[in-house]
């Protein structure tokens, strides 16, 4: 019976150990793909979700945040890690590329210096855009082809919960299966958070300010986070016992662990939202103690929120 969870395995908030865990990863693979695209990416994207970056202000959304972005990253190349194991093929560019596009696939929530007027939760509903649109101008700096813009932007959209796959065109066979991985590795890394519930009560706040979805409050939100699980279930439904074989393939070569240890992260969630959403005479929040997060919702929006 396996006993390591998704969090064992590395300290998820330092930014420096999941760059180092993806070089490791990227050293697996054969042949290795040139790293230093990715550690570039990597450095410009900490840099902008700290406020370090010439013309753009710090990310200031906590549930879209720069944690958020390098459990992605990392869950892609794992992902891509088990994909080649299992047979498919992915060049050492693509590879690179698809990396880049986890990095900046949630940085159209980060604002110009010049937009001081709330947060970058106002820009819910135009962030994919606005984060193609960054990377589009990032890869013209570094000597991106239009062809590899165009792929990055391609599997950047794909991240769109709206979006149906289905309908959209992609460069290629490999840029498809990437932004499929990626799509997947947005959502699943967020959802195997171990303070993914906490954070679930920022998420309420931004989609409030962006003036999207009809929740009610946080209670409300948490609420219908549980049919929110059976929906992703269904949105990845064609390609869920892939994703499964990749992931495991992946845990099996790197840790000598024999399972998705994502997915069993998304069932004790799923399973400890449940039960905390039926005690009786409780509310669910007090039931939700991991990072702190619960008192810095109450202390920045009240208790009432």
């Amino acid at each position: 019976m396996n006993d390591k969870q998704l969090s064992d395995l590395l300290y998820m908030r330092s930014s420096k150990a999941i760059l180092e865990e993806v070089l490791g990863i990227l050293e697996m693979l054969r042949p290795v793909p040139e790293p230093e695209p990715v550690i570039t990416a990597f450095n410009t994207v900490v840099r902008l979700y700290e406020g370090r970056y010439p013309g753009y202000r710090a990310c200031n959304t906590a549930y879209h945040d720069l944690q958020h972005t390098t459990e992605t990253f990392l869950a892609m190349a794992r992902l891509v890690h088990g994909a080649l194991l299992n047979g498919r093929k992915i060049s050492e560019r693509n590879i690179s590329l698809g990396l880049v596009a986890a990095l900046f696939h949630d940085t159209g929530y980060i604002q110009e210096a010049h937009d001081t007027e709330g947060t970058g939760a106002k820009y819910t509903v135009s962030h994919k855009e606005r984060s193609a649109d960054l990377l589009a101008r990032y890869g013209s700096d570094k000597g991106f082809s239009g062809m590899e813009i165009a792929a990055c932007r391609a599997m950047i959209l794909c991240t769109d919960i709206g979006i149906d796959i289905s309908v959209m065109t992609f460069p290629s066979a490999q840029i498809e299966l990437l932004a499929r991985l990626l799509m997947a590795s947005d959502l699943m890394a967020q959802m195997a958070d171990r303070i993914y519930l906490e954070k679930l009560l920022f998420l309420y706040h931004e989609f409030k300010e962006a003036n999207v979805g009809d929740f009610a409050s946080e209670l409300h939100l948490l609420e219908n986070t549980v049919g929110f699980f059976e929906f992703i279930t269904k949105r990845l439904q064609k390609v869920l016992d892939e994703l499964d074989r990749f992931m495991t393939s992946h845990f099996l070569a790197r840790w000598n662990v024999g399972a998705n240890l994502y997915q069993e992260a998304i069932k004790k969630n799923k399973h400890y939202l449940a039960q905390i959403l039926t005690t009786a005479d409780s509310d669910p929040r007090d039931h939700l103690r991991r990072g702190g997060i619960v008192r810095r919702v109450r202390e920045q929006y009240g208790r009432r929120a």
